[in-house]
């Protein structure tokens, strides 16, 4: 990993393609951006020229907006040629929602890892009318807002069959060690967890071109969460590991293309801010809790912004996540309060390892 004199963070692309437009990165690799109904309003997508069609990396929602803004750029910018493979970097509605689509009605051929394969496939078969009994006691443990639980516990919750295409079966799997061929390079996939398991990374063996998804991500964390279907699960070590064995293959001559935001350099820079922020995270939270509180009850050390109701979902999963780090560290205690939540409470003379160093906050 690079130390502290890295080269800092640029941006050499400042403005990004519009609707049915795209920015060229460098020969045969196009930037495109898809819209998203949120406070984050993009994904980005990109489209690499294999000479008589496209590799194209995610796609977006499955939504009539999406839809329409790719038959715009396959009119125009990707100049009528065939999408011949989409590449879905994990399996998140915003990356994975139109693969589906694109293999039905385009006869394209779907590549990504078994992980992310699987958790769509079986999420397209979960739909739920209200929350489960397992969901309704994972929001109790975790301490949720008593009025925001009893408004979503009568509600039709996210189901991703809502916004994700149908997808077929057959799928061309890649993980860690595989090497692609689009865009006239050789890519080597390099996987990373704790925002999605087994993400995929693509890493150019023929140029300084990284295909960051959501793992290389230059001015926002993505979100580490906890959801009922793995209750004591561990995101955050997960994302720790895998940015600490990202980050030697790490160079300052890299250009990252995220899955949000602008292109940027300075990757070994940002690999360590990547994993200084959540060890910044975890050092609050810790002194949180010397004082026993539940996980909803930890927004403030772990964000030190107000978390609104449209955000509370997402930072509830990612509040969990920390104090399930800190609890499988052996550095926290819990015991269950008579309404069923958790109350997490620091060990007497609990400390973080030593180069956890602190860091300002998580980022939004």
């Amino acid at each position: 990993m690079s130390g502290p004199q890295s080269a800092p963070i640029r941006f050499p692309f400042s403005d990004p393609p519009g609707a049915g437009k795209a920015v060229e990165i460098a020969e045969g690799v196009l930037w495109l951006r898809l819209p998203l109904p949120m406070k984050l309003d993009h994904v980005n997508c990109y489209a690499l020229d294999d000479g008589d069609g496209w590799t194209l990396i995610d796609t977006g929602l499955d939504t009539g907006r999406s839809r329409a803004a790719w038959e715009r750029l396959l009119a125009g910018p990707l100049k009528g040629k065939p999408v011949a493979r989409v590449l879905a970097t994990h399996h998140h509605p915003d990356h994975i929602g139109l693969a589906g689509w694109f293999q039905r009605d385009h006869g394209a051929e779907l590549i990504t890892t078994r992980t992310a394969w699987l958790f769509a496939r079986m999420l397209l078969l979960d739909e739920q009318m209200v929350p489960v009994d397992e969901t309704l006691a994972y929001w109790r443990a975790a301490g949720m807002d008593r009025d925001i639980y009893e408004k979503r516990a009568r509600e039709r919750p996210f189901n991703f069959v809502d916004i994700v295409a149908d997808m077929p079966l057959g799928f061309r799997r890649i993980r860690e060690g595989s090497v692609i061929r689009a865009g006239g390079r050789d890519w080597d996939v390099r996987i990373g967890n704790g925002h999605a398991p087994e993400q995929a990374t693509l890493w150019s063996r023929d140029c300084d071109l990284v295909i960051g998804a959501d793992q290389l991500l230059a001015t926002i964390s993505p979100n580490l969460g906890v959801y009922a279907t793995e209750p004591e699960a561990d995101p955050v070590g997960e994302w720790l590991e895998s940015c600490q064995r990202l980050a030697p293959h790490a160079r300052e001559s890299h250009l990252v293309l995220p899955g949000h935001k602008l292109p940027f350099t300075g990757l070994p820079t940002r690999m360590r801010q990547l994993i200084d922020n959540h060890h910044g995270a975890l050092a609050r939270l810790l002194e949180h809790l010397q004082t026993p509180h539940t996980a909803a009850e930890c927004f403030a050390p772990l964000f030190k912004r107000p978390i609104g109701e449209e955000e509370y979902g997402l930072a509830l999963v990612e509040a969990v996540a920390h104090v399930n780090h800190l609890y499988q560290q052996g550095l926290i205690t819990r015991r269950r309060r008579e309404d069923g939540a958790w109350l997490w409470q620091a060990r007497k003379g609990a400390s973080l390892p030593e180069g956890a160093e602190s860091a300002e906050g998580r980022e939004g």
